[in-house]
C-alpha cells in the first residue's frame, strides 16, 4: 500500500493515477483493507491529488484510478465546471493541503455537454448549462453537421474544449493556485474518460 503521507511531485502524482487507470483496465486491481486504510487516514489526511470530474455515476473517481481511501480529493459537479465554492475548494487542496496535481477530468457522453448543447432550461441547471456555451462556440463543426447531442463526436470535442476552459478559467480567477503552478508547487493538467473503454487520455 502506497505511503499516505509521503509527499510527491505533480509529475508523480500524475504517474500515480494513470498506472491506476492501467491496472482498472486491465482489471488488476491492487488489494485493499479499506478497514485498515479508514484507521490510517482517522487522524488525517493528505491526498496525492485533486480531481475536478463530472457527477456522472459511470465516471466513479476512485475506481478508474484504483485508488483507495485518503487518496485524492474529490470535486465532482454536473458538466466539470467551475464555481467559486469549487475554487475555493482546489485552493483548500493546493494551498493548505499542499495537494501536488490537479486533474481536470471530462468524459465522453456526458450528459450535462448534451444538455448544453440541446439547451436545456431546467431550474438552477440552467445557469449551470449555460458556462458550457463557450465551449460549444469554440467547437468547429463540417458544413451541416448537426451541433445538437444526436451528433456524439461534437458533443465529446465540446466535452474536450470544455477541460480546456476549466484549466483555464482555474488559472484566470484563482491566484493562489496560479501562484502554486507558477512556482513548480502544483501541476495541472487535463484528461478525457471514455465511458466505454475505461481509459483515460490526457489532453
Amino acid at each position: 500500500m502506497e505511503n499516505k503521507h509521503d509527499k510527491i511531485s505533480g509529475e508523480e502524482a500524475l504517474k500515480r493515477l494513470l498506472d491506476g487507470n492501467k491496472r482498472f483496465i486491465n482489471k488488476k486491481f491492487i488489494h485493499r483493507d479499506f478497514e485498515e486504510e479508514r484507521k490510517e487516514t482517522a487522524s488525517g489526511q493528505n491526498p496525492f491529488a485533486i480531481v475536478l470530474s463530472c457527477i456522472d455515476s459511470r465516471v466513479p473517481t476512485e475506481i478508474i484510478f484504483d485508488q483507495g481511501i485518503g487518496d485524492i480529493f474529490n470535486l465532482r459537479i454536473a458538466g466539470n465546471v467551475i464555481s467559486d465554492d469549487g475554487l475555493g475548494s482546489l485552493e483548500f487542496a493546493c494551498g493548505l493541503s499542499g495537494t501536488p496535481l490537479i486533474f481536470v477530468l471530462g468524459h465522453t457522453s456526458c450528459g450535462a455537454v448534451k444538455g448544453a448543447c440541446d439547451h436545456v432550461e431546467y431550474g438552477n441547471l440552467t445557469g449551470l448549462l449555460k458556462k458550457i456555451y463557450p465551449a460549444i462556440k469554440l467547437t468547429e463543426t463540417s458544413p451541416g453537421e448537426s451541433r445538437k447531442s444526436d451528433n456524439l463526436k461534437f458533443v465529446n470535442n465540446v466535452a474536450i474544449e470544455n477541460v480546456r476552459l476549466s484549466m483555464q478559467e482555474i488559472l484566470d480567477k484563482s491566484e493562489i493556485v496560479k501562484e502554486k503552478i507558477d512556482a513548480n508547487e502544483v501541476l495541472m493538467v487535463g484528461g478525457m474518460y471514455d465511458i466505454s473503454s475505461g481509459k483515460v487520455e490526457m489532453i
